[in-house]
């Protein structure tokens, strides 16, 4: 059996907050704002995973009322996902394409450790993820510097 999922994800650009993307501190004035670390990439990938199995959404199964998912490391949403797809559900993942889309700062350098931790995150090879960086050309609350977006599809085998 093949699943495809997509994920969507969109965080608020503050001050006073690191800039977490894809498990990556990334040295910028300005992070992400959230309940958790706020990794728009891993929570639009986590997102992907979760919709692809059947099993809800991110927020169902980490609530942003819980206490103990404050300030929570992403990595460990994915973790956790990945593990439960592939020993509770039978789920393999074939593949994961994303996108991240932010003014600044530039992520290119960034793209090959983020691409890394997924890929170990989830027990899989690094072939099997791709990410890439857009930006939205000034327009938007993204282009304005204000939020990052980020997308992903997933490909899972059973």
């Amino acid at each position: 059996m093949i699943k495809i999922g997509q994920g969507f994800d969109l965080h608020k650009l503050v001050n006073d907050r690191p800039l977490i993307i894809g498990g990556v501190i990334i040295p910028f004035d300005k992070g992400l704002l959230g309940h958790s670390d706020a990794d728009v990439l891993l929570h639009a990938i986590t997102d992907a995973l979760i919709g692809a199995a059947g099993l809800g959404d991110i927020g169902a199964i980490f609530p942003d009322t819980e206490d103990k998912y404050k300030d929570a490391n992403s990595r460990t949403f994915l973790r956790e996902i990945g593990h439960k797809l592939k020993s509770e559900h039978g789920y393999m993942v074939n593949n994961i394409d994303a996108t991240v889309i932010i003014e600044k700062p530039k992520l290119r350098e960034y793209i090959d450790l983020m691409r890394q931790n997924i890929a170990d995150d989830l027990e899989i090879h690094l072939e099997q993820v791709n990410i890439k960086a857009k930006t939205s050309e000034g327009i938007g609350i993204v282009g304005q510097g204000l939020a990052a977006i980020a997308q992903a599809v997933v490909l899972l085998i059973k």
